[in-house]
């Protein structure tokens, strides 16, 4: 083989449509070549004979070939060798969403756990406009699980704390998520008007996992893209994937949906960080810039401490001498400080932090 047929060989099929078994076709993908994958597998809801509304119409519920297994024991070889295949693609620090329902999520969790995947969360995804329980014999099916895992537990898998927090109004992103379910002009319908797909998940679903869990350019797998949503929501967010189904008429569906998305502008897919993630920019390099000049007094938030900047980029206050942070713990007589959110300096008239000098830097280094 060539070096330019290995190549090829090796490349990965980005932002295609994959028709076939997704066990094999995971399989002959690179290994360790996918940073996410979300997973909706067939639930294997045994479904037992027709089900009927009140005034007696045929509810159209999931009854597709796919979702058929002769027993719990092919299920469990299925998801068993789905899982090993998918856990194979996954780069190593890359995680796994997998959906299901009652059927099939706590066998699914468990196989998860005995292949080495480390589970980081389970997810109630709360569906807001439920449909009904028409037997009036359970409750009301309310709710989807979704588990959510690293490759190992080792990991450093991806995780945008403060963009999920931004999405919630602020407020910390807690595991129980409320949304719909797909309906509405969101959901594709044939050509007889009739549901493209029975279980099409909502963009708004893919959106949380996606801005929360991968960055821009990652490969966000879909072993079991159904109708695109995956697909769809990667484009937009600008992210590559990698869809596999088995079914035509669903590939068919899919890419004309995926063809009619706008990817958003570079400016929109940016999200917020944490502070910790920003690159490191020390005092001194103020004071190399003349951002700050030696022998600038720098004043205390509260207007009570002061300090000059020495050129080498510490301070001085009386006898003592020392970073920023150093400097501002022992004026106020706490073990630490931090010297970013302390200090000020004056322009036109106004105390202004020293941290906006640093956000200006960093602005030019992004």
């Amino acid at each position: 083989m060539t070096t330019k047929t290995r190549e090829a060989a090796t490349e990965l099929p980005l932002n295609q449509i994959l028709g076939g078994d997704c066990i094999e076709i995971m399989n002959s993908l690179p290994e360790g070549s996918v940073d996410l994958i979300f997973a909706d597998p067939p639930y294997n809801l045994q479904l037992r004979g027709d089900l009927h509304r009140p005034d007696n119409s045929k509810v159209d519920a999931v009854d597709d070939d796919w979702d058929q297994f002769d027993s719990f024991k092919v299920y469990d070889n299925f998801t068993r060798d789905w899982l090993a295949a998918a856990r194979r693609v996954l780069k190593p620090n890359g995680a796994i969403w997998a959906i299901g329902s009652y059927h099939n999520v706590y066998r699914m969790g468990a196989e998860l756990q005995n292949q080495g995947f480390w589970i980081l969360n389970d997810v109630v995804w709360r569906k807001s406009n439920p449909m009904p329980n028409f037997r009036g014999k359970r409750f009301t099916n309310a709710h989807e699980t979704i588990i959510w895992a690293s490759k190992n537990e080792a990991a450093k898998y991806t995780f945008n704390y403060e963009a999920l927090k931004s999405l919630n109004e602020g407020i910390q992103m807690r595991s129980d998520w409320v949304l719909p379910i797909c309906n509405g002009g969101e959901r594709l319908k044939n050509e007889d008007g009739e549901k493209a797909h029975p279980t099409q998940k909502p963009e708004s679903l893919l959106h949380r996992i996606l801005v929360g869990t991968t960055n821009p350019g990652d490969v966000v797998l879909d072993p079991f893209f159904g109708t695109g949503t995956t697909g769809a929501v990667a484009k937009m967010l600008g992210r590559e994937f990698i869809g596999i189904e088995r079914e035509s008429k669903y590939r068919e569906v899919a890419q004309k949906r995926i063809d009619a998305v706008r990817k958003f502008d570079k400016d929109a897919l940016r999200v917020s960080t944490s502070k910790r993630a920003e690159p490191r920019v020390p005092f001194g390099q103020l004071v190399e810039r003349g951002m700050l000049r030696p022998g600038e007094e720098l004043s205390s938030l509260n207007g009570r401490r002061t300090a000059k900047v020495r050129a080498d980029g510490t301070l001085v206050s009386n006898d003592v001498k020392g970073s920023i942070h150093q400097v501002g713990a022992h004026l106020e007589g706490a073990p630490s400080c931090n010297g970013w959110t302390y200090w000020t300096f004056k322009r036109d008239g106004k105390q202004v932090p020293i941290d906006v000098l640093r956000q200006q830097i960093r602005a030019e280094m992004n």
